[in-house]
């Protein structure tokens, strides 16, 4: 299967735009994943990731979940009781 380079402004990046419902297996899913995991640990998000990979935000959700890493929590303010 012949993937497709992106065009980011990333030089260490190996992650390929694929087109929607391609099937990534093997080899090239092993490698996608761990790029993929580099990315998301430096800080990166599970949607700017699927934007720039062309995927859906499920695809790398399920990719980073089926490598091992452990996903960031939503964010966002939390609800602490009030100290008295």
């Amino acid at each position: 299967m012949a993937l497709r380079p992106y065009l980011s402004d990333r030089e260490d990046g190996v992650t390929e735009t694929l087109k929607k419902g391609t099937r990534v297996t093997g080899a090239d899913r092993a490698r996608l994943a761990s790029d993929l995991q580099k990315r998301y640990n430096a800080g990166e998000s599970i949607r700017a990731l699927a934007a720039a990979t062309g995927r859906s935000y499920g695809f790398i959700h399920r990719i980073l979940a089926e490598a091992g890493v452990t996903l960031r929590g939503r964010g966002g303010a939390t609800r602490t009781r009030a100290k008295s």
